[in-house]
C-alpha cells in the first residue's frame, strides 16, 4: 500500500456528532477524510453513512488497514444500529476503488442480522473470485454491489454495472435493468 495519504470519503445525514467524531478518526489514521453532511437522499432510512475507501477490496487493504481497526469500524456501525433500534433507520455503504469497483450496501432491519452481515463482509474476499468468474456475467464490469440476503444469511452479488448499463440478478440471470 501507500505510503502518502490517499483520501477516503465519507458522506452522511442524520448520524450525531459524536458518531462522525468516531468514524472519522478512525480512517483519518489511514486516510485524508473528506467528510460531507448530505440531506436526506434514501427517505425510506433515518440515518445514512456512505464510505469510499480508495482501494481494492482485498487482503492487502485488511492487512495494511489492520483487522483491529476494522474491527473498530464494525463496532461503531453495530452500536450506531443498536441506538436507532430494529427497524429501517440505518443504512451504510462501503464502496471499494479498483476494477471493478466492490460496494456493500447494508440495510437489513433486525439487529442481529445487521451484526452478522457486518461480520462477515470481509469474508467475502474468498468468494470475489468465483463471483465474477461466472459464464452468465456480462463483460466489462466496472461496479459490483453486494446486498445482505437475511434467508441465506450471506452476503450476495445483487447489482452490477457493465458497458455502461446497469444489471440485476434475477432468478440467476443478469438483466439489464431500466
Amino acid at each position: 500500500m501507500s505510503d502518502g495519504f490517499l483520501t477516503a470519503g465519507l458522506r452522511y445525514y442524520g448520524i450525531s456528532p459524536w458518531e462522525i467524531e468516531v468514524i472519522y478518526g478512525i480512517f483519518n489514521e489511514r486516510f485524508r477524510v473528506t467528510q460531507f453532511e448530505t440531506q436526506e437522499t434514501d427517505p425510506n432510512f433515518v440515518s445514512l453513512v456512505t464510505l469510499s475507501i480508495p482501494l481494492e477490496f482485498n487482503e492487502e487493504f485488511f492487512k495494511w488497514f489492520e483487522y483491529r481497526r476494522w474491527d473498530k469500524v464494525k463496532q461503531i456501525f453495530k452500536e450506531m444500529k443498536r441506538r436507532r433500534g430494529s427497524s429501517n433507520a440505518l443504512k451504510i455503504e462501503i464502496i471499494f476503488s479498483g476494477n471493478p469497483q466492490i460496494g456493500f450496501v447494508l440495510d437489513v432491519e433486525d439487529r442481529s442480522w445487521f451484526d452478522n452481515a457486518l461480520e462477515k463482509m470481509d469474508f467475502v474476499i474468498e468468494l470475489l473470485p468465483f463471483h465474477l468468474d461466472s459464464s452468465n456475467m456480462p463483460q466489462e464490469i466496472s461496479n459490483v454491489i453486494y446486498n445482505f440476503d437475511v434467508e441465506t444469511r450471506k452476503w450476495k452479488l445483487n447489482t452490477l454495472f457493465a458497458n455502461k448499463k446497469k444489471f440485476i440478478l434475477k432468478n440467476d440471470v443478469w438483466k439489464i435493468s431500466i
